[in-house]
């Protein structure tokens, strides 16, 4: 030993201390080793020199703060070991000693086992593990260090609280003083100040007589992040950051039950942006875009801890607004709402002024749920999309009324179209040199089985708006191909079938090559088929018309331009089209006096540019003696016949032939 002592003044008989199994050794109040038995010398791993001074070994300063506790204390030779060190304090002969009791406690050796016990609570592999004392880390290993940003040594003698996210300090103090069954999350801050989500599994760690905490720690921030990510786009939109409408109805809910109960008067709003389909249609959709984030912006404007607001979906928006006590009150949100797009946009290097649609809804008046005060508020946008645009409109109770029963009618076409309640008409169109048919238009007629036959301007509108016209056209198309082929087959004289062609159908790109299929399915010759535009659809994109026109043209097809005279025709335009005819409309034939110069200029005109022209809507004989003197190719009109079903037309075929 190098320090040698009196033994006399140790408080036990150095035989005695050597024949102890436990491992003690005596210090002095300068830390210096007075004396050791040889389980110390053995735990320590002393060799042939031996230190003099505790301090080669321990904190003794850390040692003697609290006597008569249990530490666990790294051991200072770079070992990594720990040593469980319990100092006692003794007066011996008026002079400060400290008797050290030794235990091998490797947490090394330990974690092993602790690391086996509550592998069976995770539901993978192990992170990181720590062992604290009362919050105060006594150990870790290097994936826990890590985690943190921290080397081991700097986290030792750390409160797990310093490391701990503020938020979460009461929810860890709750979890730290009990051992939870199932793994609890927490946040942390990392060392570099990164705040980052962590899973716990606490376990107890028995020692001595004492229980430190043990936790197995596992970095779930990408998971975490993830779920966020989902959360967000669950409940809001991804375009403009406003909430979805899942999370609309949700609050929309909420304030229904809380206005049951207090009587609370509020009001939906349906919003809508005019023309956005053209303008994405023409600017593309990186464009529209853009055009609806910042019209999303000017939104928030308005925003109050009153109103909530939400993206529908495409161009529409919904707002809610709390506490209204008038619909006067609930009128003023929505001129509030137009005049915020009074001034332009400014979208790249584009100055773009728009405008909205409003319909507005009120509980209770207008709907006790969610989604009927939705309905209400969309039926009321609608009729101003319909007639004004930049417009409001409350609901009232006949526009549910008009909703329904334009509900049951789009539920009678899709059973028409189903069900073979369309039929075709066809009106006989003369030479009116020779007197005879040449060709008949088709015209569709619906013959509803309980309310019999349906006028066209009553059905053709709903069907273009919900889309189903695309499904008729086709039908149509079809079945006069058909018609006209059987005719033929049964031996008349071959004529033209004129088929009207919806604005939908003609902007299809895929036109020609579903014109192509109908005629090879039906075997009519493409000269026997005339398709019918309105003067509107040919002048609405010259370029692409002119594709879809010279494909049909080279497919043997023949266009003509159905109510010529109404729109707003160019003569150039005209002149590039691969059109065949012109067919003046009925209004310049019924009021001939006034419009007998129209009338004679587009004759000439459809000549001088090597097309037919007809004329539609022809009734009395002093009529067709005009067009006859004015050289008009053909004429169709009540005053030769009326649209008649096929049968009746063959009477008129078989008369012709012979």
């Amino acid at each position: 030993m190098s320090n040698p002592c009196d033994h006399s003044s140790l408080p036990i008989h150095k035989k005695l201390l050597d024949h102890l199994r436990d491992a003690l050794l005596f210090v002095d109040e300068r830390g210096e080793i007075v004396e050791w038995n040889q389980p110390a010398k053995e735990l320590l791993d002393i060799s042939v020199v031996q230190p003099t001074s505790i301090y080669s070994y321990f904190d003794f300063d850390q040692l003697i703060v609290d006597e008569d506790v249990q530490r666990l204390m790294k051991v200072i030779d770079g070992s990594g070991r720990q040593l469980s060190v319990k100092v006692l304090g003794l007066n011996c002969n008026n002079k400060k000693l400290y008797c050290l009791s030794l235990q091998d406690s490797s947490f090394y050796d330990r974690i092993k086992e602790l690391r086996q016990q509550i592998h069976q609570f995770m539901d993978s592999s192990l992170e990181g593990m720590v062992l604290h004392d009362n919050g105060i880390i006594v150990e870790c290993d290097d994936t826990f260090a890590e985690i943190l940003g921290y080397e081991n040594e700097e986290l030792l003698h750390k409160s797990v609280f310093d490391i701990v996210d503020p938020q979460y300090s009461r929810a860890l103090k709750e979890k730290i003083d009990i051992i939870p069954n199932e793994p609890y999350e927490i946040a942390a801050v990392t060392k570099s100040g990164k705040r980052i989500h962590l899973e716990v599994m606490a376990h107890p760690y028995p020692y001595d007589n004492k229980i430190l905490r043990g936790a197995v720690i596992r970095d779930i921030t990408e998971r975490v992040e993830n779920e966020k990510r989902i959360e967000f786009m669950a409940y809001f939109d991804e375009l403009t950051n406003l909430p979805n409408r899942t999370y609309f109805l949700q609050e929309l809910m909420d304030v229904i039950n809380q206005a049951q109960a207090s009587g609370e008067m509020f009001a939906v709003y349906f919003m809508d942006i005019d023309y956005f389909k053209q303008i994405n249609d023409t600017m593309g959709y990186v464009f529209g875009d853009k055009l609806l984030q910042s019209c999303a912006r000017r939104l928030k404007y308005l925003q109050n801890e009153h109103t909530f607001l939400a993206r529908m979906g495409g161009d529409e928006f919904l707002i809610l607004q709390r506490y209204v006590k008038t619909k006067e009150e609930a009128e003023a949100l929505a001129q509030e709402i137009i005049d915020q797009f009074q001034e332009p946009i400014h979208i790249d290097d584009f100055e773009l002024f728009t405008s909205v649609s409003i319909g507005i809804s009120l509980y209770p008046d207008d709907g006790q749920d969610a989604n009927e005060l939705i309905k209400h508020a969309d039926s009321a946008m609608n009729v101003i999309k319909e007639h004004y645009r930049n417009d409001y409109k409350m609901f009232e109770s006949s526009i549910s009324k008009d909703f329904k029963s334009i509900l049951t009618m789009e539920t009678e076409l899709r059973k028409a179209l189903k069900e073979g309640q369309f039929e075709l008409h066809y009106q006989p169109q003369k030479n009116i040199v020779t007197g005879r048919i040449v060709g008949v238009e088709a015209l569709l007629r619906w013959n509803h089985p309980k309310e019999g036959f349906i006028s066209p301007g009553t059905f053709i509108p709903l069907a273009e708006k919900t889309g189903l016209i695309l499904e008729i056209g086709d039908w149509v198309m079809y079945e006069a191909c058909r018609q006209n082929k059987q005719w033929q087959d049964e031996g008349y004289d071959p004529i033209i079938v004129g088929v009207n062609l919806s604005a939908k159908q003609f902007h299809q790109s895929d036109l020609v090559e579903r014109v192509a299929s109908i005629l090879n399915k039906t075997g009519l010759q493409p000269s026997h088929l005339e398709l019918e535009i309105t003067e509107s659809m040919a002048m609405s994109n010259e370029e692409d018309i002119i594709q879809t026109l010279e494909g049909l043209r080279d497919l043997g097809v023949y266009v003509s331009i159905d109510d010529f005279g109404t729109g707003y025709s160019s003569l150039k335009y005209l002149s590039r089209f691969p059109v065949n005819k012109l067919k003046i409309d009925k209004v310049f034939i019924q009021n001939r006096k006034q419009n007998e110069a129209i009338v004679k200029s587009i004759i000439h005109m459809s000549h001088s540019l090597d097309m037919k022209v007809i004329a539609e809507g022809v009734e009395t004989e002093e009529q067709l003696t005009f067009l006859k003197n004015e050289r008009c190719d053909e004429m169709q009109g009540f005053f030769y016949s009326k649209p008649l079903p096929p049968k009746h037309l063959n009477e008129m075929f078989q008369k012709q032939t012979v």
